[in-house]
């Protein structure tokens, strides 16, 4: 993904003309450099393209009267240090809850589909979602936002998708949207009060044209030509250890959330085979094979004991349904919350990668552009060239050199949000002790409710060895637990 604006079905010399409006919004001191370098930042991106072999050409132009202003608390820097990110955790859970649904419908005729059903606290709504809503969606908030962390969305399986896959993806698009809702630049945007209350048809294309002519946050954003005068002077090196940092809490979650898996399917498949022991344990007791005349067991005996099996089926299958609770209940509070730290956390990773492999290189070709321009221009004014190449020549020099500048700003707004979105980071960091919270309180009260069960089985087990006494006791190695060897 290209760093700078490209607006949607328009080509970037459109965006060239569709941008001056939106820098007559910009500081004084800087709007009219960054307006002249708008042309050349979109031949950059067209030496891009040619490169990448995309055809802007072929594109739709976009209407000048499709263009609209920004929502006025849409891009609005916090309070004090426009650097600093004042949210607590407790505040960015506030936000909003959203719960995504499976419709247990398919439709179509042909390709059936999955929908999801999509209620959002915070506006009060429900909406019926497809998967394909959410990747416009997402595309729509990468190129308003492209220097923010937009979460990845869960994979897209066209054939043989089962029940387990659907369910996979459902809890990540629940994560993908629930991050994005608490996010303190996206929660006001206007694309995500469609996404989860418009429920008219197509609201693809409304995401895609409440998109149009506004411009990414660098173009909106009064602090945007500003960014560099906030930034600390070590800004390189800070960001460096921060990736490095997020890198080593990554890799570390990833191993708890792998372990807290492992665990709650673990209860999971005890909860299975306490069910299937409890089960043959009732079959034994069921069991109408009469006993053979030579058997040191009598008929009565034998009988009472099978009535006892029968009995501790019950028993069996409440500690299977104990089980099965506390492996849902840890994969609810405990695996689906490391999963959305882990989906936080990736999301910055590729942020960084965005940074690096967009704004940076696209600043580096900008350079290396520039440098054989001058090479060009230095060996024209040896041969004495044509006096009209020479302007020309110089004129390219000119707005390429706005490029850079343009690029250059670009760079530091894209430092300036990385440091912001650390800080976002550091602020779901609490959401750790919420996870160990859920997972001891889950140990404690799955072992407190299966123990009193066990004790429960344990008051029936003397019946077993009572024979013809109804006050026999259980062998001596049995009450104590001892091997008698």
């Amino acid at each position: 993904m290209g760093v700078a604006w490209r607006p949607p079905g328009g080509s970037h010399a459109a965006c060239a003309h569709m941008t001056g409006g939106l820098m007559d919004r910009l500081p004084a001191e800087a709007g009219a450099a960054a307006a002249a370098a708008a042309a050349a930042e979109a031949e950059v991106d067209a030496d891009a393209d040619e490169e990448a072999g995309l055809p802007a050409a072929d594109l739709p132009l976009p209407q000048v009267s499709e263009q609209r202003d920004p929502e006025p608390t849409q891009m609005q820097g916090p309070q004090g240090d426009p650097l600093l990110l004042s949210c607590s955790l407790q505040e960015l859970l506030a936000r909003d809850t959203v719960q995504v649904e499976l419709i247990p419908e398919k439709k179509g005729l042909f390709l059936k589909h999955v929908e999801y059903e999509v209620s959002s606290q915070r506006f009060r709504s429900s909406v019926y979602r497809r998967y394909n809503d959410f990747v416009v969606f997402q595309e729509v908030m990468l190129q308003k936002f492209p220097y923010r962390m937009v979460p990845a969305l869960p994979p897209k399986r066209m054939l043989g998708a089962d029940r387990k896959f659907i369910e996979a993806r459902r809890r990540a698009l629940r994560r993908f949207i629930n991050l994005v809702a608490r996010h303190p630049r996206f929660s006001e945007d206007v694309a995500l009060r469609l996404f989860l209350s418009f429920s008219g048809p197509d609201v693809q294309n409304q995401l895609r044209e409440s998109a149009q002519c506004v411009g990414d946050e660098f173009m909106n954003c009064k602090l945007a030509m500003q960014a560099k005068d906030f930034l600390p002077a070590d800004i390189q090196t800070q960001f460096a250890v921060s990736r490095e940092l997020i890198r080593n809490i990554y890799n570390s979650f990833y191993k708890l959330r792998d372990r807290a898996e492992r665990i709650a399917s673990r209860a999971i498949d005890n909860a299975a085979d306490l069910l299937i022991f409890g089960k043959e344990l009732s079959a034994l007791g069921s069991d109408t094979t009469p006993l053979p005349s030579w058997a040191p067991l009598s008929s009565s005996t034998w009988a009472s004991l099978k009535q006892a099996l029968k009995g501790l089926s019950v028993e069996f299958a409440l500690l299977a349904d104990r089980a099965a609770q506390q492996g849902k209940q840890e994969e609810n509070n405990v695996v689906e919350k490391l999963n959305l730290f882990l989906d936080l956390l990736q999301s910055y990773k590729d942020l960084c990668e965005r940074h690096e492999k967009g704004v940076l290189h696209r600043h580096q070709r900008a350079l290396h552009k520039y440098s054989l321009m001058k090479r060009q221009m230095m060996r024209a004014a040896v041969q004495s060239c044509e006096p009209e190449a020479v302007e020309q020549l110089e004129t390219r020099i000119v707005e390429q050199e706005n490029a850079i500048q343009t690029m250059e700003l670009r760079n530091c707004f894209s430092l300036y949000c990385l440091h912001q979105e650390m800080q976002l980071v550091h602020a779901y960091l609490p959401l750790t002790s919420h996870i160990l919270g859920a997972f001891v309180n889950s140990q404690i009260q799955g072992h407190k409710e299966m123990s009193k069960v066990w004790n429960d089985l344990r008051s029936k087990l003397p019946c077993f060895f009572a024979g013809q006494n109804s006050n026999a006791a259980p062998p001596r190695f049995l009450q104590d637990g001892v091997s008698p060897h």
